[in-house]
Order: C-alpha cells, then sequence, then structure tokens
C-alpha cells in the first residue's frame, strides 16, 4: 500500500471513530457544515450532480436547482454519517429508524413464506441502513458491493457490512459473483442490488425519466433465471421532530411482471418496469438521489452540459 493510500485509510479509520463518539446532533451538524462547504467549493461531483438533477427536472429555475443541488449534498453526507454511525445502533434504534412502505406488505408475504425476493435499487438514501435494518428484521441480505481504492478501505467497508450480517460479494475480482447470488436465490434468499447506474458492460438502455441510461440487468437476469420475485426500491429520507438524524424511508414499488417475449425483450422490460417506479420516486426526492456520476447517454455523447 502507497503512502498516500495508508493516509487515507488511516484518516477514514479515525473519522469513523471520532463520528461514532460525538453526541448525534454534534455528529449530524458537523456532516451538514462539512456538505455546506464542500457546495461552496464546487468541483467535478457537485457539477455532475447539478447537471443530472436539471436533467430530472428541466422546469426548475437557476436558484431553485442550487438550492435542490445544496440539499442533495446534505442527503448524501447525511448518508456518511449514518453509515458511520451504524455500529452504535441497537437492534431498537435500527427499528425507529425505518419506514417502510409501497408494496411492501405483498413483498414481506413472499419472505414470510420463504420465497426468494431481488430488490432493484437506485442510488438513492441509505441503503446500508437499510440492509442493516433488513437483516435484524426482514431477511438475511445477500449484495455485491462495487470495490473501493485502496484495496484495505475495500476491505473495512466489507468487514463492517458482514459485521451487521450481510453478505457481501465484490462486483469484480470475486469468484463466480451471479453463481453465488443464484445460488443465494434457490436457498430462498433475499438479494437487494444498486442497479440504476451500469458498472459493466452488460446494461441495458432504458428511460429514466425520458432521458437514456444504461442500467444493470442482473436483477431481471436473476428474476429470469431463479423466479424470484423482484421489486423495484428505492430509499430516501424523512425529518424525525426532535431528531437530528432521520428516518429511512423504503418505497417498494409493484411486483415487476414478467412479459412475454424472448429473454433479451423481457431483460429490457422489467429493468425498464423498475427504472420507471425509481424515477416517480426521483421526481418527488430529487435531492437524495446521490447521482454523481455520468447516468444520461447524452452526456457520454456529448460531454457535459453544465447548466449554470
Amino acid at each position: 500500500m502507497s503512502f498516500a493510500d495508508s493516509l487515507q485509510v488511516a484518516g477514514f479509520r479515525t473519522a469513523w471513530k471520532l463520528v461514532c463518539r460525538l453526541p448525534e446532533s454534534a455528529a449530524y451538524g458537523l456532516f451538514e457544515r462539512i456538505a455546506d462547504a464542500t457546495y461552496k467549493r464546487g468541483g467535478k461531483s457537485v457539477e455532475r450532480m447539478r447537471s443530472n438533477y436539471a436533467r430530472v427536472r428541466p422546469e426548475l429555475s437557476d436558484g431553485e436547482l442550487d438550492a435542490l443541488v445544496r440539499n442533495g449534498i446534505r442527503s448524501y453526507m447525511r448518508y456518511w454519517c449514518d453509515a458511520f454511525r451504524l455500529s452504535v445502533h441497537s437492534p431498537e434504534e435500527l427499528a425507529e429508524r425505518m419506514r417502510l412502505t409501497g408494496a411492501d406488505e405483498q413483498a414481506r408475504a413472499i419472505v414470510g413464506r420463504g420465497e426468494p425476493i431481488i430488490l432493484f435499487l437506485g442510488h438513492m438514501g441509505n441503503w446500508d441502513l437499510a440492509g442493516a435494518w433488513s437483516t435484524t428484521y426482514f431477511a438475511p441480505v445477500t449484495t455485491v458491493a462495487e470495490r473501493l481504492k485502496p484495496e484495505e478501505l475495500f476491505g473495512e467497508f466489507l468487514a463492517f457490512r458482514e459485521s451487521l450480517g450481510m453478505t457481501i460479494l465484490p462486483l469484480t475480482g470475486g469468484d463466480n459473483t451471479y453463481g453465488r447470488l443464484v445460488d443465494a436465490l434457490d436457498a430462498g434468499g433475499f438479494v437487494p442490488l444498486l442497479s440504476d447506474r451500469d458498472l459493466t458492460s452488460n446494461g441495458v438502455e432504458v428511460r429514466l425519466l425520458g432521458h437514456r441510461i444504461k442500467a444493470a440487468t442482473g436483477p431481471a437476469r436473476l428474476a429470469l433465471d431463479t423466479g424470484a420475485a423482484l421489486f423495484p426500491l428505492a430509499i430516501t429520507y424523512e425529518p424525525v421532530p426532535g431528531r437530528a438524524a432521520q428516518r429511512v424511508v423504503a418505497h417498494f414499488g409493484d411486483r415487476v411482471v414478467v412479459p412475454d417475449g424472448d429473454r433479451s425483450d423481457q431483460v429490457r422490460a422489467m429493468t425498464q418496469q423498475c427504472v420507471d417506479a425509481l424515477g416517480d420516486v426521483v421526481r418527488q426526492r430529487t435531492e437524495d438521489w446521490h447521482m454523481m456520476q455520468r447516468i444520461f447517454l447524452d452526456d457520454f455523447d456529448s460531454g457535459l452540459q453544465e447548466r449554470r
């Protein structure tokens, strides 16, 4: 590990310990100040969020868009504060921090029968807290994580998430990740997957709020290969009176219908169903969509078109 990587890992560990020791109000206040400083400084990630938000919310004025981006950075930093502080939550506190809505009763019934279920997640809200809650109160989680650099930092995240009861498989460099997901589902497993941005070369073109993106095909392919139920899931935040920490809300979309057609048509149609459900929540709670990378194909085709 290089000296720079060693410093990054050491800084991460120090921040983790510090945030866990701070009172809740102080911890979240600190991360909100970091968010506001990040927003004011700007930079590539902030401008990318602005560009993405401008596409899905074209009706906003420049001032309204600025406010939305600021709230988006605050929501993103809230996710990190939540993630650092997960280890200090008791099971009872986890229960207080989660609320399910939408088609959750249908999903609960499937899990209650011991049948497998797949969730198509967007990069929204706090999926780590939702995963910890799910492992405690819903069903043990098996999922996939993108490798972080340096490798030691990825190992820290991996060990932490597994300490919460989740089974984490690496997106790349692992041993037959897709096959292990199939095995988990064949055993009645619960597999939530972040899928609104394709991280491989196997994505399928769909439309998010009218704009072309490439989304991951894993959820649809797994559902076809295993017969597992597939649901879209969008995760957002909501304030809690008298608390600095906010509640995480998991919005279950309707169960995805397997259409007629050949496999490629089925995968595309099922993925589009998931993206449509996700898009409805993205429009309503745009600030909780933490998309700070290129996702819209027009941006890849013509370069970043910044809205200022």
